[in-house]
């Protein structure tokens, strides 16, 4: 089990930028499965983004604004989210997530693959 810490939410007006951060606590071996969902209230957590030793996957409604990548290795890495060009529905609770269930087959922004989770960091998007 490793712990996930998200960090760099806040508040910015439409078109601004954001960069979110993810700090793993723990041994994090290359190519291993992390991603970001983000969620609003009432509503399903939501894939954005992922990365694997298989490639980058990106929900739709982020392709060309939002990039997802590493920093570090091993015990010290941290997982980034750097979006752009922001919007007012990208308003949500960004988490972090890392590990995937053994043998998943499924997408890799399904919420149901991932094992470790941090705590959310609130972005507010306004127009």
């Amino acid at each position: 089990q490793v712990q996930l810490v998200e960090s760099g939410g806040g508040s910015v007006q439409a078109g601004g930028s954001l960069r979110l951060s993810c700090r793993v606590s723990g041994y994090i071996a290359s190519g291993t499965p992390m991603a970001w969902f983000r969620q609003t209230p009432g509503n399903e957590r939501e894939g954005v983004a992922s990365r694997d030793s298989g490639g980058i996957e990106y929900a739709d409604s982020v392709k060309g604004r939002f990039y997802i990548t590493t920093e570090g290795t091993g015990n010290s890495v941290t997982l980034i989210l750097q979006m752009n060009s922001l919007k007012p529905e990208d308003t949500a609770t960004y988490y972090c997530a890392a590990r995937s269930r053994r043998g998943w087959g499924g997408s890799a922004l399904a919420r149901r693959r991932y094992m470790d989770w941090g705590q959310g960091t609130q972005v507010t998007v306004s127009s």
